[in-house]
């Protein structure tokens, strides 16, 4: 078909539109403003139907699809030629312009999945080349078949030459806008590792920052058990998913690709199932002096790996929150060294207090039964740091305690040939360590003294522990179905020990009740007591 009068620009209108789009691309700053413009100009100065650019990839052999005003927006980003592959790969290896008017019947045309350039008939590329180097393609089709001018193919290399330039200025931009903001991720990364926050706020923050700068579906962490030693087992920390993908997660590698980067220290990619493309899953160790301790995992998109700067800042945000870490656990350690000093003198203090109020009656005592009583409070004592080593050491389930002296206190203390039943019920109170230790010697001294005088000529009897919360107080109950108590309450270094360390240590009440069979205490503790820190008596 000979072109026309309206197919063909005149020289002043062609001196125009290049003048034009030289001025558009000049006030163009990042690359996809300079893309978007680059092909709608183009698709209007050349009176085509689309205008397609492709950019060279980092391994310079790629051509990617990155701007289109005619083929399916799904396909930018993800769309991709090699050099010498289809039409507009050709005309890059060639280092020349390619045209067809049918170019469906072409030996060069290929099919770009996902594009739906069917709808298209001829097709002109042209290489986008600067300073002899490629680094890209623009192509331009019609709907109907056209023979392509030599005006027109000069034009449109003009139009190349002049937009080479400006995406090249463009990819600087934007390739120090990246650094930037990765500069300003690690200084964010930085500030989170070295703020007073607990580990799983720091490992948050961090899957969350490493997900948005690279991109990524989302980000785990997975810390080796053992500190590294355990290679077949990790545990999951903190996991950012994208907006939208809540359930998603970045999993676990097999244990052939975790063992791999234990050993090797390096990141690796998990293998692809065979099938449909699934997105790349990173695999980057958290590594401190060539020991790794963790792995983080990346969950990308379909749209292939992440590239070698995307790693690169990868591989630094592991290493960073490795650092933060190990510095948490020094931390940790140091402070769980220091509560243990804290906690063995309160301790020792309340074994030497216990020991100075038995000393007014150290003649008339018989030193096996001082022996055997002492030895039962400093267990009533061992039982609660049982607890802690179990559950940690904020808070103790004073339950727990009383439970376990119960069954203590049956063993030692118990006549032989009598029946007696301790059970413990009610609430499950949670105390610090050393109001915990206090009320397990007053219960451990109340127990002993049902069992020595509650039940004397008796076969049997019950010594029952309750718990309760109430709105204003804490009440630990201590009752028994025994003899009850005495009209005059004569002096007795169990119930002394009991109001010393309720009074003083607790700063709570003792009130003994009689019943109509047996006898009860209640102690009353004000619910403060239960507050993470408030550790009373200091």
């Amino acid at each position: 078909m000979k072109p026309t009068v309206e197919t063909v620009p005149s020289r002043f209108h062609s001196f125009s539109a290049l003048r034009e789009i030289a001025r558009s691309l000049s006030a163009a700053v990042d690359l996809d403003t300079t893309l978007d413009l680059m092909a709608r100009k183009t698709t209007e100065v050349m009176g085509v139907n689309s205008c397609t650019i492709y950019l060279l990839d980092a391994d310079g052999q790629t051509l990617r699809l990155r701007a289109s005003t005619g083929l399916a927006r799904q396909a930018l980003g993800r769309a991709t030629l090699q050099i010498g592959e289809g039409m507009t790969g050709h005309a890059v290896a060639r280092n020349r312009p390619v045209y067809a008017a049918d170019a469906q019947h072409d030996p060069h045309f290929k099919w770009v999945d996902d594009t739906e350039e069917v709808r298209f008939r001829s097709l002109l590329a042209v290489p986008l080349v600067l300073d002899d180097r490629p680094i890209g393609a623009l192509n331009v089709q019609t709907a109907e078949p056209r023979d392509y001018t030599d005006e027109e193919i000069e034009m449109l290399a003009l139009i190349c030459d002049l937009a080479a330039g400006a995406l090249v200025k463009a990819q600087l931009h934007d390739r120090q806008r990246r650094q930037l903001d990765d500069l300003r991720t690690l200084a964010q990364v930085s500030e989170a590792i070295t703020s007073p926050q607990y580990l799983d706020d720091i490992l948050s923050v961090v899957t969350e920052l490493a997900a948005r700068t690279v991109g990524a579906v989302a980000c785990s962490i997975y810390l080796l058990e053992g500190g590294g030693d355990d290679m077949g087992r990790a545990k999951a920390s903190p996991s950012f998913a994208a907006p939208g993908d809540e359930q998603a997660a970045a999993p676990l590698p097999g244990a052939a690709v975790l063992e791999d980067v234990v050993r090797t220290g390096h990141l690796r990619y998990a293998p692809q199932p065979a099938g449909p493309v699934a997105p790349p899953l990173l695999v980057v160790p958290l590594s401190i002096q060539d020991k790794v301790i963790g792995v983080m995992t990346c969950l990308g998109t379909t749209d292939g790996r992440f590239n070698e700067s995307q790693e690169t800042l990868l591989t630094t945000l592991a290493n960073q929150t490795a650092l933060a870490i190990e510095n948490a656990r020094l931390v940790s350690s140091a402070a769980v060294v220091r509560e243990m000093h804290h906690r063995i003198k309160n301790n020792l203090q309340t074994v030497a207090m216990l020991m100075q109020l038995q000393l007014p009656d150290a003649d008339r005592l018989e030193t096996r039964q001082v022996l055997l009583t002492n030895i039962h409070r400093i267990r009533s004592i061992a039982a609660v740091h049982e607890i802690l080593s179990e559950q940690g050491f904020r808070l103790v389930n004073v339950k727990s305690v009383l439970e376990r002296i119960a069954q203590m206190t049956m063993t030692g203390m118990a006549r032989p040939n009598q029946d007696v039943r301790i059970t413990v019920r009610g609430d499950n109170l949670h105390l610090p360590s050393r109001a915990a230790t206090a009320l397990a010697v007053v219960v451990n001294e109340l127990a002993q003294n049902s069992l020595e005088h509650a039940f004397v000529g008796r076969a049997g009897g019950h010594i029952e522990i309750a718990l309760a919360r109430a709105p204003d107080a804490l009440i630990i109950l201590v009752r028994d179905d025994g003899v009850g108590l005495p009209d005059e309450m004569e002096h007795n270094l169990g119930l002394e020990i009991a109001a010393t360390l309720v009074g003083d240590d607790l700063r709570g009440e003792l009130q003994f009740n009689r019943l109509p069979t047996g006898a009860e205490v209640i102690i009353r503790l004000p619910r403060s007591a239960e507050k993470p820190g408030a550790e009373v008596g200091e």
